[in-house]
């Protein structure tokens, strides 16, 4: 099992989530439950993907999550 945690990826992902959304939040209302919804939803996605491979038991199903 790895620590995800300690990934590059996954902390450069962390990152990314904040940075969109502070970005999101900049967007006009209209776009609120569409686009802004979408694009967090997704870089959330991307974290919690790489947490859960973390936890299969073999590199190849960890390394088919990434």
């Amino acid at each position: 099992m790895h620590n995800f945690k300690e990934l590059k990826v996954w902390q450069r992902a962390r990152v990314l989530v904040k940075n969109i959304y502070i970005l999101t939040a900049t967007f006009p209302s209209t776009e609120k439950y569409n686009l802004c919804s979408q694009m967090q939803s997704c870089s959330v996605s991307l974290m919690s993907t790489i947490a859960e491979g973390s936890g299969r038991g073999s590199d190849i199903d960890f390394a088919r999550f990434l």
